[in-house]
């Protein structure tokens, strides 16, 4: 069967799982701009591609695999690769920032939604939609709420398995749970509000950066994430959300599937008059 080539866009926070399968949601764009999720990614690829401690040197990354549609998911972009180890896998090459980021927007702004209304039919039978470039009108807000501190009982075994990068460390030691949800506020083409919850890797990876650097001052450490998704992003950048939904909740029909799993953040343009 012939390799798919995939613009890898999007590396969720690591969960725990009753099956490893969707610890790390990978997902991404083909050359026509098509969405697909790639699940099981191996820790130990991401852990290759790992440099200066910064898991981001993944996403934007062509590669080259093959990949087999899941039989136990019904949403239609989600595939596994044939070869589970990924020592086939071809790494292409990186797509810059350059132009502000002219490369990237020709693939992955090819199908951009506007409207709330028309994603959420679109998630519904027969499309069931589970991934999607989505354009806010505007953003109303950041929120920062705390959470749980530790992971669910029933998650207690499975979060024993060690440290996500590095296999000498001892068992015990647990994949770090963030002890705060971050979600952005916005509306739709049509004022419509929503309220999504961002899980992305990056934002949890600048929280622990930023904790480090405080010292472990969870204020600052805050402080710090705001200023970039709050102050830097909404004065700076043109914001587009990557949405993609979870197996669970978008089989349950629940009225919003959708958790935002990435941002994508060229400069603002000036507009010019016609």
């Amino acid at each position: 069967m012939p390799l798919t080539k995939v613009l890898i866009t999007v590396t969720t926070y690591p969960l725990p799982s009753r099956s490893y399968d969707e610890l790390v949601c990978t997902a991404g764009v083909l050359e026509n701009g098509q969405w697909i999720r790639i699940y099981p990614v191996p820790l130990k690829f991401l852990k290759g591609l790992r440099k200066d401690g910064k898991i981001e040197s993944f996403k934007y990354n062509w590669i080259e695999l093959d990949l087999v549609k899941r039989q136990d998911d019904f949403r239609p972009e989600s595939h596994s690769p044939l070869d589970y180890s990924f020592d086939n896998v071809n790494i292409l090459g990186k797509i810059d920032t350059k132009n502000n980021w002219q490369e990237r927007k020709a693939f992955c702004l090819s199908n951009v939604y506007t409207n709330k209304a028309k994603l959420l039919e679109d998630s519904k039978n027969p499309k069931n939609v589970s991934l999607a470039t989505f354009k806010p009108s505007k953003i109303l807000s950041f929120e920062i709420e705390e959470d749980e501190r530790e992971w669910k009982n029933e998650w207690k075994e499975i979060r024993k398995q060690g440290d996500l990068f590095d296999s000498d460390k001892s068992p015990e030691i647990q994949i770090p749970k963030l002890p705060y949800k971050f979600s952005y506020k916005f509306l739709d083409d049509e004022g419509v509000p929503s309220t999504l919850m961002i899980e992305d890797w990056e934002i949890g990876a600048l929280y622990w950066n930023c904790l480090r650097a405080a010292d472990g001052n969870e204020a600052v450490a805050l402080e710090k994430v705001r200023e970039k998704y709050e102050e830097e992003f909404l004065k700076e950048k043109d914001i587009y959300l990557f949405l993609g939904t979870t197996k669970e909740w978008h089989m349950r029909r629940a009225p919003n599937p959708f958790v935002i799993i990435g941002v994508f953040y060229p400069k603002q343009e000036a507009q010019t008059s016609s």
